[in-house]
């Protein structure tokens, strides 16, 4: 009986060990499977994405050959700018068609600033040229059709020079001269565009459009100046992210 008991009680003892030992199992085996089943989603994400970005970059399958011509446009906005305010650009490109879906372009600009503010007597001059290349993509599920929608992006860059004047004037407080003058200092920048732009047809090989850009500043060198008022082809210090062009354009 005393056995018995002793039995009894040594397996009473061992069934708390043995429940949590089995729970902890439990625990460890569920942590695997779910371990599995995220890891099984993630790959299921990545294929899906995977086929989207394929049918993105993919060239349409069809009888139309991959060069297409190319694009010559002039910018009318940026000219406007400049014959109206103090400053502006004057802008062309180049677009390479490729299949109507792709996009390759180069633009090439002279942007010039020469402004005088009136409350401080400070001049600002610069005229330099600026560079952007990037890419567009045709939006539009019928890539060949005469009017386009398109999206894209580029890289741009400028190294320009400013000259700087203040007059001769005298200090209200001091009463000393509180002129400066700064010839040509030499500064640069390199900013990206996103762009989302309309091509419409008109007539023959003759296109009107336009773009819509968010600029992102990436590096730059202003020297002694602190911060350059204009920027050539990016624009003033304190304009907006966002930007346009307004474009004719000719098919070639």
């Amino acid at each position: 009986m005393t056995y018995h008991r002793n039995i009894s009680t040594s397996i009473s003892r061992q069934r708390p060990s043995e429940s949590r030992t089995a729970q902890g199992l439990t625990d460890a085996n569920w942590q695997r499977r779910s371990m599995r089943l995220c890891v099984c989603l993630l790959m299921l994400f990545a294929w899906h994405g995977t086929l989207q970005a394929q049918k993105v970059f993919v060239l349409q399958k069809d009888s139309i050959p991959l060069f297409r011509g190319f694009q010559v446009t002039f910018d009318l906005l940026g000219a406007g700018q400049r014959m109206l305010s103090d400053y502006g650009q004057y802008e062309g490109s180049l677009r390479i068609n490729l299949h109507d879906q792709w996009f390759p372009v180069v633009e090439i600009g002279i942007g010039t600033a020469d402004t005088h503010d009136e409350a401080t007597e400070i001049t600002y001059k610069t005229t330099a040229p600026y560079f952007r290349g990037g890419i567009d993509f045709n939006l539009m599920k019928n890539k060949h059709a005469d009017n386009r929608i398109y999206g894209g992006f580029r890289y741009a860059f400028t190294s320009y020079k400013v000259d700087l004047e203040r007059r001769n004037l005298p200090d209200p407080v001091w009463q000393w001269d509180s002129g400066f003058r700064i010839d040509g200092q030499s500064c640069y920048q390199h900013w990206a565009e996103l762009v989302f732009g309309i091509d419409a047809k008109i007539f023959g090989p003759l296109h009107l459009g336009w773009t819509v850009r968010y600029r992102r500043r990436l590096f730059h060198n202003e020297g002694d100046i602190g911060r350059s008022w204009y920027v050539p082809g990016y624009g003033t210090y304190s304009e907006d992210k966002i930007g346009g062009t307004f474009n004719v354009i000719i098919d070639i």
